[in-house]
């Protein structure tokens, strides 16, 4: 799909990847509705934007009320005429428990912002773009979608949904003329790790404490890139219309790992990464 003159909505759009992947969609010549839950830093970034001239409008919203993603689809409507790139990239991060500790409110938060957000979001906008024969969706997931880790089992329920939702949705809408992406990113230098910031005050949790990048490179023997690096490749994707979009060749790895052991029978268990990338 052809990006200039066309309309983008980005959620999680005030920071990280739903920012850079903003900035990058204005670049290529499209105009964006930022939308976010984080009402001060949005607003911070849409002036930014918007002094340089960058056709963006913001939109405050939670992802996890089905609600507020209609009233953002009718919001983009309203304001643009058509929505052509929906990009479902809001999402919190895992408690950081065990998963036999978890409790019900924690499943509750981390499956409606990152699952169920997304399920809302294709509900809402999918039939625009059938109707108008031309669109693409592109899903954040993780590379947590495709093989595991202890302590983030929340986590993964999530992502592994949006997997299973995205491979569904690419082939009902085989034929259609609209496309869809899966996002599996690895390490990003993004604040996902922070995002109890967010969580409701009834789940309890600490006020995160600010997340080293490199602290987190080194323990999981990996690269931090940069959001600008994953906006590209989402762009990329879009214009390719290519459904997978990994950032980092240790995902590749990861997952053939756990794709053999599952074919052997084996019980799940850790791959040793060293070295990679």
């Amino acid at each position: 799909m052809e990006l200039q003159g066309k309309v983008a909505v980005v959620t999680g759009a005030a920071s990280g990847i739903g920012l850079a992947a903003a900035e990058r969609f204005v670049a290529e010549g499209m105009s964006v509705v930022m939308a976010d839950i984080e009402a001060p830093v949005l607003n911070e970034q849409i002036a930014r934007l918007q002094a340089a001239g960058a056709p963006v409008v913001p939109f405050v919203f939670d992802v996890s009320v089905a609600e507020e993603v209609a009233a953002l689809r009718d919001f983009s409507l309203a304001t643009y005429g058509a929505v052509h790139l929906l990009f479902n990239n809001a999402g919190v991060g895992g408690t950081g428990r065990p998963t036999w500790k978890t409790k019900p409110a924690a499943w509750d938060w981390v499956i409606a912002v990152d699952l169920l957000g997304v399920a809302y979001g294709v509900e809402a906008f999918t039939p625009l773009m059938v109707e108008q024969g031309e669109g693409h969706i592109v899903n954040t997931a993780s590379e947590a979608g495709l093989c595991t880790t202890p302590m983030l089992g929340a986590y993964h329920a999530a992502k592994y949904g949006v997997v299973g939702l995205s491979e569904a949705l690419v082939m009902e809408l085989a034929g259609t003329g609209v496309g869809v992406s899966c996002l599996c990113p690895e390490l990003v230098n993004t604040k996902i790790f922070e995002s109890a910031r967010h969580a409701p005050a009834h789940l309890g949790l600490p006020k995160p404490e600010p997340v080293s990048m490199e602290a987190l490179a080194s323990f999981m023997k990996t690269t931090a890139i940069d959001p600008s690096v994953v906006a590209g490749n989402v762009v990329d994707a879009v214009k390719s219309n290519s459904f997978w979009i990994l950032t980092h060749d240790i995902t590749h790895v990861r997952a053939k790992h756990r794709n053999e052991s599952q074919q052997r029978g084996d019980t799940p268990t850790m791959i040793s990464t060293s070295g990679a990338n």
